[in-house]
This record gives structure tokens, C-alpha cells and sequence, in this order.
């Protein structure tokens, strides 16, 4: 019988996202508070992104910021409000009132400021959803200003990121994503006990503890073991073959093996039959024991092959392996896009350009591109005349 793998769905306006009829009001910034409003947007809610007169200062990053904006404020709306002019706030006030949510990720006291805290609207808005990004949770460090590189460093990441004695952060914002996503995680839990109870509540998700959750794994190791974990780059690894091997050519190809099956038939794929009957090396204790010595005899061998006849050979043996590849790559990837993982958008400027979709499936459908990216203050006026105000 012959298998033929389904294409993903995209999801249309034909048929509704789970979260469809749900309005969300975002006042953030950057990444963390973006990337959790983004997750609610693609999966259907309509959420009003409130920008200050003069836009997000994401629009307009250089560098390594450069695609901040793009990236995490697709399917949303933008409305120029200013919080510092009294018919600003109370158009504000009357926006977060007509919500489901309110999303905000500035300093801690800066809401409270304009009267936009939570305990102040929870008085007149009691269903409200808010959710804080921070960068700590309640406790000594909540006043520190943070940022992801800050919260690498203090949660344990950089450390085991980079080799000793050279903290090296993740090469994306790790936290401020996934910080977004537990943001996310937690609206979807309070909409469902708002249908018991009926009132909304107050989330917190913060950078630090999101660092500390993510080397969860190393402290456990840690409070198992009395030992203090290495970093990756010196840690005394659980499988004997685990790594990146340079190639013909100075390709690379990270290669794994991780038990003994799996050595054996990497064994054939080399051609090595002499490490596969050495009972020095008969089972993952023995090899791991052995593993500098190991990885020299392999990395000898593999230096001779080459990439793309290695790749696959390791594919029909079922082998885990992967190309070290670079972002600007995945653009071209043939999984990614066969998958549905890239789609297009069109941008502010009228231009076209790929993003990458969340990483789901619903029901056959991932969750798309339904809306140009907005162009700063273009929705101002058709939301706010829902209201009764003028844009």
C-alpha cells in the first residue's frame, strides 16, 4: 500500500480558528510581549496592538533587531493611542474595557502609572484576562531591569551554553519566545476558568524564572548527583557517539548513536566491522568509557567521507544525523516547506516577504498569514469609532 503524506491546510476565514470571537489588546514591546500576542493573533483571536505616536521602535531596529517587528506582530491590528493625553488613556481605558485580554511587557510600575495596573481596572473590569511580562517574578530581583542576555547569565544558560569559563548565551531570544509562549499557555488556562467562575485574573510570566524552568534538567542533575553540572561543551555525555564530525571537504554533520543498534549499523555505514566486533566496545558503558579514544577512530574514518552520500547512507539506516545549518538556509529547506513552516506576508511597505509559522497542526490546518502586517496607526480609526471615539 502506498502512503502518501498530506499536505497541511492553511487556515482560512472559512473556517474558524479556536480562538475566533476573542479580543485581545496588546501594549508591548520588543519580543516577549509581541510573540505572545502573535501566538493568540495566528490562532484567531483579534488582537489591537496599541503603539505610541511615533510606533514601536521595533518597526525600526537595525542589526540583530531587524526582524523583530515582522516576526512577532503579524495578524494584528495597530492603533495609535497616547497614554500621556487624557482622551488617549480614557480611549485606553474604554479598549481594555470592550477586551477579553490585555497583554503589557514594560517596566514594573508603568502601567500603574497611567491607571492601567491590574488591581486599578480589575475594579471596573472584573472578566479581564492580564497578563504582565517581566523580567522577574515577585521577589528581591523585580525592580532589576532585565533582558534576555541578562537572564541567560543569572539562570544558569550562558553557563551551560558555552565552554568553561566562557558564558555563551543562545544565539536567539530564547526567553523572551518562550516567556511569550508561557504568557499564551496561561491566557488559555484563565479563559477556562473564567467560564466557571466568571472574572478574569492577573498572569505573570517572567525571563528569569523562564531561564531557571529551561535548566530545570541541570539543576535536578545537580540535587541527584552533589555534583555541579558541566557545560555542554565539557559535560560527560550519556551516549559514546554524540557529535559534530568534520568531512571531506570540511563539511560538518553532527552524527548520533545512541544505542546499540544504532552503533552497530553506524558501523556499517562506515565501514568499520572492526569497531563493531571489539567487545571493548559491545555495549554504551564500555563505549562511553572510551568515548576521547572513540571519537578520534570515528573522526579519522568520517574525515574521508563524503556529506552528501553520508547523509544518505545514515538516512536509509535510520540513524539520527543533521546538517549544521544557518537560518537564512531554512528558506529554503525542502521539509520546512513541504510542511506548511513558511508562508507569505505582506509587509507594511507593500513588499512580500516568508515567515515562519508556529509550530502546530490543528485539525489538519496550521495556523497561517490572515492579514497584511499593519502599518503603524492603520486601524486606529475603525477601532476606536467601534467605540464611539473619534480616530
Amino acid at each position: 500500500m502506498t502512503v502518501v503524506a498530506s499536505v497541511p491546510t492553511p487556515a482560512t476565514a472559512a473556517a474558524p480558528l479556536p480562538l475566533s470571537g476573542l479580543r485581545i489588546v496588546e501594549f508591548s514591546h520588543m519580543v516577549m510581549g509581541p510573540a505572545c500576542g502573535m501566538i493568540l493573533a495566528d490562532l484567531g483571536a483579534e488582537v489591537i496592538k496599541v503603539e505610541p505616536p511615533g510606533g514601536d521602535r521595533t518597526r525600526s531596529l537595525p542589526g540583530l533587531g531587524q526582524g523583530f517587528f515582522r516576526t512577532f506582530n503579524r495578524n494584528k491590528k495597530s492603533v495609535v493611542i497616547d497614554l500621556n493625553s487624557a482622551a488617549g488613556l480614557a480611549s485606553a481605558r474604554e479598549l481594555i474595557g470592550a477586551s477579553d485580554v490585555m497583554l503589557e511587557n514594560f517596566r514594573p510600575g508603568m502601567m500603574a502609572r497611567f491607571g492601567l495596573d491590574y488591581a486599578t481596572l480589575a475594579r471596573d473590569f472584573p472578566r479581564l484576562i492580564y497578563v504582565s511580562h517581566k523580567g522577574f517574578l515577585p521577589g528581591p530581583y523585580e525592580q532589576r531591569t532585565a533582558l534576555d542576555e541578562v537572564v541567560q547569565m543569572m539562570g544558569g544558560l550562558a553557563y551551560m551554553t558555552g565552554p568553561e569559563g566562557r558564558p555563551l548565551r543562545a544565539g536567539t531570544s530564547v526567553n523572551d519566545i518562550m516567556g511569550g509562549m508561557f504568557g499564551a499557555i496561561g491566557v488559555l488556562a484563565s479563559l477556562r476558568e473564567r467560564d466557571r467562575t466568571g472574572l478574569g485574573q492577573e498572569i505573570q510570566s517572567a525571563l528569569f524564572e523562564n531561564c531557571a524552568f529551561l535548566c530545570a534538567q541541570h539543576v535536578q542533575q545537580f540535587l541527584m548527583s552533589g555534583e555541579p553540572p558541566p557545560p555542554m561543551p565539557a559535560r560527560i555525555s550519556a551516549w559514546s557517539v554524540y557529535d559534530v564530525f568534520t568531512l571531506a571537504g570540511g563539511a560538518q554533520l553532527f552524527i548520533a548513536a545512541t544505542s546499540d543498534r544504532q552503533f552497530l549499523s553506524l558501523c556499517g555505514v562506515i565501514d568499520r566491522p572492526d569497531l563493531a566486533t571489539d567487545p571493548a566496545l559491545a555495549s554504551n558503558a564500555q563505549r562511553v568509557s572510551r568515548r576521547p579514544q572513540l571519537l578520534e577512530t570515528l573522526s579519522a574514518t568520517l574525515a574521508q567521507k563524503d556529506k552528501a552520500e553520508l547523509m544518505a547512507q545514515l538516512e536509509a539506516a535510520g540513524l539520527p544525523y543533521a546538517p549544521i545549518t544557518r537560518p537564512d538556509e531554512l528558506v529554503d529547506d525542502p521539509h520546512l516547506r513541504a510542511s506548511g513552516g513558511l508562508a507569505t506576508m505582506q509587509t507594511e511597505n507593500g513588499d512580500t516577504t516568508q515567515v515562519v509559522l508556529l509550530p502546530l497542526l490543528l485539525g489538519g490546518r496550521r495556523p497561517g498569514v490572515r492579514m497584511p502586517l499593519p502599518k503603524l496607526g492603520e486601524h486606529t480609526e475603525e477601532v476606536l469609532s467601534r467605540l464611539g471615539k473619534e480616530a
